[in-house]
């Protein structure tokens, strides 16, 4: 450093920003929302785990075959024509 004298950095800003007071509507805003999508970041990433962990506890017990009413289980592609 030349001078003795730190270099401010570009991304923090100039001036009194430590109270909350002197943040201005469009900052409070900002700060909400990046709280929000910190919240449902969390939540995926719970549920990703909770999925990864026990996969077959969230999947449907019925098949696509139990839909089938007059049809074989066998016999689907026959149907498509």
């Amino acid at each position: 450093m030349e001078g003795g004298q730190p270099v401010p950095s570009p991304l923090v800003p100039l001036g009194n920003v430590s109270s909350d007071s002197s943040m201005s509507l469009e900052q409070k805003t900002t700060f909400v929302f990046v709280i929000l999508l910190f919240i449902f970041l969390g939540i995926l990433i719970v549920r990703c785990f909770r999925i990864l962990l026990d996969p077959y506890r969230s999947m449907p017990t019925s098949t696509w075959a139990d839909g089938l009413e007059g049809l074989e289980k066998g016999q689907f592609d026959h149907a498509l024509a």
